[in-house]
């Protein structure tokens, strides 16, 4: 009976220990998050203004790799192209943790104005097109980067090894191109050692700067890219009779279209969306062309919506080619996967965000049709996504600026909770043994 009143006393103390040591490690993570403040606001600045194309990463790559190396760290570049791997061994006993941040650019003419506003030109496609930060990957990295100082001066104290991943082309790769999350994996980067968990964010101003939102299981939709090539009859287009008009052929193409999802889905079942993104056809006003091609982007939660309307985009497609007497080819690709976060990983963490931003300031998101390549990850590995808020305090959230657009822009506070957040979600997970931990 001594020996187990000892041990409960034991146990009590080491459960009354533990809280004061928690809210220790927490408080000097915060600590050193703030203080790297003006460090991780440069980093952003100068991606910023410095933006690269995916799977051009070059000087991005350059940058992240210096500061890991300078850290200590095993450092790993070139993976997919231009992708960086830091690893950090702590000094306890534990899991592996991954956390990533994507480093990629849109081709898009900055507009904002701002003093660090990117200039830079690119090739797109085989077009010159202009180069930027449109979609808030320049905050992830430096976030990430941010991170990676935090917990190298904790290291002595993390029980286990966090992988840091630098991901080039989330935006997708260059056609003809692979790159990106999938070929990350392909090459390794969830192995030696083996990831137990990965964690990722990403910025917009859907939400106030200094505030988070997530949603267990679906959460961003799965997306594939279609592209459509019409092959009509060239002629004169004072004589449309004598030849087959794809531009024609192509507008009835896309007005069908849009009764896959107004009249063809079970919407009632999940969301869909189908978008043409670009329409090209001739060169001249009084020319009919010979050809036309159309690209754009599926939007599903569900698998079987998604093959519904593969199905049903590529049959509306090519019958009306073939009353028109046009020939018409659609590819489909494999696009990426429905970003889902693990139910009981999400579980364990999400305290972990309300940690760092307030009970009052984390929320519960609805399906978002935006897509994300950390879905792959999340096909191998539990993983848990989640958006940071940045939007200013003075915008109203119906003025809200979207990624990818040539204004969209940050407030730049939101950087450091940014550092605190992946900083703490390692910790946290490490500290409770992993997914099956405690």
């Amino acid at each position: 009976m001594r020996k187990y009143g000892v041990s409960v006393m034991l146990a009590l103390m080491l459960y009354l220990m533990a809280p004061n040591v928690s809210a220790a490690l927490e408080a000097e993570i915060a600590a050193r998050a703030a203080a790297l403040e003006d460090q991780v606001v440069a980093w952003r600045r100068d991606i910023h203004a410095n933006p690269e194309l995916s799977n051009r990463e070059f000087r991005t790559a350059k940058l992240v790799a210096e500061h890991l190396t300078a850290l200590g760290m095993e450092v790993q570049t070139g993976v997919a192209h231009t992708g960086v791997v830091g690893l950090l061994k702590g000094g306890l006993p534990g899991p592996v943790v991954a956390l990533r941040a994507d480093m990629d650019a849109l081709p898009v003419v900055e507009r904002t104005g701002l003093p660090y506003a990117s200039t830079v030109r690119g090739e797109y496609e085989g077009k010159e097109v202009g180069v930027m930060h449109a979609c808030g990957h320049d905050n992830h990295v430096a976030i990430l980067m941010g991170t990676a100082s935090v917990l190298t001066e904790l290291r002595e104290q993390i029980p286990g090894t966090i992988k840091f991943i630098f991901q080039p082309a989330e935006e997708g790769a260059p056609k003809g191109e692979e790159g990106g999350a999938s070929l990350m994996i392909e090459e390794g980067v969830l192995e030696n050692p083996t990831v137990s968990a990965i964690f990722g964010l990403h910025i917009g101003q859907q939400g106030l700067a200094g505030s988070a939102s997530f949603r267990d299981r679906g959460f961003m939709a799965s997306a594939q890219r279609f592209d459509v090539l019409i092959k009509g009859k060239q002629t004169h287009g004072a004589r449309p009779w004598a030849g087959v008009d794809p531009v024609v052929v192509g507008s009835q193409i896309v007005n069908a279209w849009q009764t896959i999802v107004s009249r063809q889905i079970d919407i009632t079942q999940a969301p869909a969306v189908v978008t043409v993104g670009s329409f090209h056809a001739g060169v001249r006003n009084n020319i009919v062309p010979e050809t036309a091609e159309l690209s754009g982007t599926i939007r599903t939660f569900d698998p079987q919506v998604r093959e519904q309307i593969h199905v049903r985009l590529t049959r509306i497609a090519t019958a009306i080619g073939k009353a028109q007497g046009a020939e018409v080819l659609v590819e489909i690709d494999e696009g990426v996967p429905v970003t889902y976060n693990h139910p009981r990983l999400t579980a364990k963490m999400a305290p972990t965000l309300r940690k760092v931003y307030g009970r009052d300031r984390v929320y519960v998101s609805g399906r978002v049709t935006g897509a994300e390549d950390f879905a792959f990850y999340q096909e191998k590995v539990p993983g848990f996504f989640f958006f940071i808020g940045g939007r200013p305090i003075d915008v109203l959230p119906e003025k809200a600026i979207p990624n990818h657009s040539p204004f969209f822009y940050i407030d730049e506070s939101a950087l450091v909770p940014g550092v605190k957040v992946m900083s703490q979600l390692a910790v946290d997970y490490l500290s409770m043994g992993g997914l099956e931990g405690q």
